[in-house]
């Protein structure tokens, strides 16, 4: 094909084309005949006597068909024609990939920016664990036997039985900031609390005990 024909869509001229090859496989157009006139073609296919000349000359490129004078259409080989029509699926095969790789690399971009966001929002969240006290953040996972799932922050009354402050909730890749009373714990969320050494040591008794 010539340049460009990859770097977009099948051209009416390109159509036209194929469709002689595909006439000249079922020789409708058998090798050595002389196919119609360019003003003939185009009243066949209702198009420019241009978009034929460039039709014709895509055959003939490709040894489908021979042009004497600029004029005479001759069929030249079949094999050719089956040659034209297998490359030219290729070629829009790779159009196609071309597409989409297109397409996937805008929602790699996408997944990109998004994840950088994600990352940015983490590090700013630790950040702020850091400043609410001088006490480092500590996660204590809920694990299976524990009395807190299904229970509210209201229910738990974590502070008022540890003295410990619950400054978020870890669950898979979500993190809840400052979750509110309403807020359920489940089983293997990750109760980040601060805390000086003791009050961590009673929380955690708190959270694994069973009742």
């Amino acid at each position: 094909m010539r340049g460009g024909e990859m770097t977009a869509p099948m051209s009416m001229y390109h159509s036209i084309a194929l469709d002689l090859a595909q006439r000249i496989i079922n020789e409708e157009f058998p090798v050595g005949a002389k196919i119609s006139g360019r003003t003939l073609l185009a009243g066949n296919y209702n198009v420019s006597s241009e978009t034929i000349r460039k039709a014709v000359a895509l055959l003939k490129d490709g040894n489908v068909v021979s042009v004497a004078q600029g004029k005479e259409v001759v069929v030249l080989s079949v094999e050719q024609a089956l040659r034209f029509i297998e490359h030219s699926k290729n070629v829009e095969s790779v159009y196609s990939l071309k597409q989409e790789l297109e397409l996937l690399l805008e929602r790699k971009h996408e997944i990109d920016v998004r994840l950088e966001e994600v990352f940015t929002n983490i590090i700013g969240y630790s950040d702020r664990l850091r400043n609410l006290t001088p006490y480092n953040p500590v996660e204590i996972r809920v694990p299976e036997y524990s009395h807190l799932p299904g229970k509210t922050i209201a229910d738990v009354k974590l502070w008022q039985r540890t003295g410990a402050t619950l400054v978020a909730i870890r669950r898979g890749t979500e993190v809840i900031i400052s979750p509110g009373p309403l807020a359920d714990i489940q089983v293997n969320d990750r109760l980040v609390v601060v805390g000086s050494a003791d009050v961590i040591q009673q929380v955690t008794r708190f959270i694994q005990a069973i009742e």
